[in-house]
């Protein structure tokens, strides 16, 4: 008998072990297009983008949360939703803008923190197709033209904020600090279970089954969910959709990949992390934000992200008429038009050995003036990324090529010390990917030495070249 407890004991022990190394090996898998995209577009679209920035005849505060910042009702709130009517909405325009960008995959917000559903929500009436008079669901019409043109799609979701719900508390920057509390003031009676049961598990169910195939739960505001609830959450998705991947914002360190926001990871991540930033100053659409990043700027956070292991999600903030704003869509057009041409050594590339090189004589120029808005909220406008441009080269690395990236250089040459012949192996050729031409180089102990291109003044300065070694 104590032989075969002990035999009984080993087999559930390998049994465990391989359960756990089956589950560890179909998360890396259903990740290796997530990896290998690199670049995906967010978009913040819902009643906000009704007001565009404005409220009772001022600038509101607050941006696209001015709900909570102006302490309005939701009865008074919820009238937005009478004129919310977004006939120009061509979802198929949306998915060839973002798939002629270069991007891979798209997030949307599914429901904000104003708990208005933009998709026909059978267990919560507040939504688009009950309460506007578009009355249809813009979402159905989204997701089949991803799956029509490849396109990879995943729902954004405001797990611990939900201005509609009477159980959300908040706890950040003080308690109540980001709750309605216009309509339901007393914190202390708040649980965020009955909300969690009543609407967060029925609507995710709902997104999960109404649409076919979804690739991403992309949530928000974890905030009080407790790890019970993570778990609970995690297991409902993956039993509706078990290829679904889930960013770290359902809480409790239950996520397969890292977020970080309006900022990039200062050295290299070795877990998979994705970065997701403004093209503008805010998420929704303002219709006064017109200081957008320059497509050169963003193609450089695109290489930093990436040269660091991650992803960048782009965000843009469509009309409340259901249009991607023509500073979006002129930004998109011209990366696109760079990554048609330079992007081989960006997807399903991985981080070189060194990740970035500054040239001695790299002269920094700001192109983008940090501003300072008395309006500014710190979870509305709070980019904190660089907006500076300078020299630099990026790397990254795949099926045994280095890719350096030369970034807004004026000389016509460049030497690189970091591709010297004491720092690598003995370079075999070099192709320019933009021209799919070989280039004539100089390997030294000091440096690679390479000409450049001119550009004419509607490119993007940054050349991609793809280096063999013997």
């Amino acid at each position: 008998m104590k032989i075969l407890f002990n035999k009984n004991i080993l087999l559930s022990l390998c049994f465990i072990s391989f359960s756990l190394t089956t589950t560890l090996a179909q998360t890396n898998n259903k990740m290796d297009w997530w990896k290998d995209a690199k670049f995906g577009m967010f978009m913040h679209w819902g009643l906000y983008s009704q007001t565009a920035g404005y409220w009772d005849g001022h600038i509101a505060k607050g941006n696209e949360h001015f709900m909570i910042h102006e302490k309005i009702s939701l009865k008074e709130y919820g009238k937005i939703a009478n004129d919310f009517n977004p006939v120009n909405f061509d979802a198929e325009k949306w998915v060839l803008t973002a798939k002629q960008a270069g991007m891979q995959y798209i997030i949307i917000t599914s429901k904000h923190h104003d708990g208005f559903a933009m998709f026909d929500s059978p267990s919560n009436s507040y939504n688009i197709k009950e309460k506007t008079p578009y009355a249809k669901d813009p979402m159905k019409e989204l997701v089949d033209a991803c799956h029509k043109y490849n396109m990879k799609f995943g729902f954004y979701y405001s797990l611990g904020r939900d201005w509609e719900d009477p159980d959300v508390p908040t706890n950040w920057p003080n308690k109540g600090g980001r709750s309605n509390l216009v309509d339901y003031p007393n914190e202390d009676i708040k649980v965020f279970h009955k909300y969690f049961d009543r609407k967060v598990k029925p609507q995710v169910k709902e997104l999960l089954t109404q649409y076919g195939k979804i690739d991403i739960m992309w949530f928000d505001t974890p905030h009080d969910i407790s790890l019970e609830e993570s778990k609970e959450l995690r297991e409902l998705i993956l039993k509706l959709q078990p290829n679904c991947i889930i960013n770290s914002r359902i809480g409790n360190d239950l996520g397969d990949y890292k977020v970080e926001e309006q900022k990039i990871a200062d050295n290299l991540e070795v877990k998979p992390w994705e970065a997701c930033i403004t093209m503008g100053k805010n998420w929704g659409y303002i219709e006064y934000d017109t200081v957008y990043k320059s497509a050169e700027l963003i193609t450089r956070q695109l290489l930093e992200i990436v040269s660091k292991g991650g992803n960048l999600l782009l965000n843009n903030g469509p009309t409340g008429k259901g249009e991607i704003t023509d500073l979006a869509q002129e930004r998109l057009a011209e990366i696109g038009k760079w990554m048609e041409k330079n992007s081989e050594g960006i997807y399903g590339s991985s981080p070189w050995k060194i990740q970035k090189e500054l040239p001695s004589y790299s002269i920094k120029r700001k192109v983008v003036k940090q501003q300072n808005d008395k309006n500014t909220m710190k979870d509305a406008v709070n980019d904190a990324t660089s907006k500076e441009i300078f020299p630099e080269i990026r790397f990254t690395k795949k099926d045994g090529f280095v890719y350096a990236y030369i970034c807004s250089f004026n000389n016509k040459n460049i030497s690189i010390q970091s591709l010297s012949s004491k720092s690598v192996a003995n370079i075999k050729s070099i192709i320019q990917l933009d021209t799919k031409t070989s280039v004539k180089w100089k390997q030294s102990n000091t440096g690679l030495e390479l000409k450049l291109p001119t550009y004419s003044k509607n490119e993007i300065p940054i050349t991609g070249f793809k280096i063999e070694f013997e």
